[in-house]
């Protein structure tokens, strides 16, 4: 599951990454867009290092995909927000509580594998 999380939040991360490339400056304000990318981009970094072991990646990672997500949560109460831009913020924020979760949940090593 571990895997699992990371690649999840690793294509979570690349959608932030995109994000001034699709606004079209109101949802999001371009101000956002921009914040989104580089916490994209951080946390592109932080999979990486996750992937190959290092633990203390896993703390900054989970904050700024939480953090991302929470960023996204106005969409829902704002007016005039179009449907596909809420029915992505609420994808997107479905998919940062499974990452998170699937990262978190304890290594279990199935019986007999190897």
């Amino acid at each position: 599951m571990y895997r699992f999380g990371l690649v999840l939040l690793g294509l979570l991360a690349l959608g932030d990454l995109a994000t001034p490339l699709v606004t079209d400056g109101e949802h999001p304000p371009m101000s956002i867009a921009i914040g989104a990318a580089v916490a994209g981009l951080i946390s592109v970094v932080l999979v990486g290092f996750a992937w190959r072991g290092k633990r203390w990646a896993l703390a900054p990672l989970i904050t700024l995909r939480l953090a991302s997500a929470l960023l996204a949560v106005p969409a829902f109460f704002e007016s005039g927000v179009p449907t596909g831009v809420v029915v992505a913020v609420g994808v997107g924020v479905a998919a940062t509580v499974v990452g998170v979760v699937a990262v978190l949940l304890p290594q279990r090593e199935l019986v007999g594998a190897r």
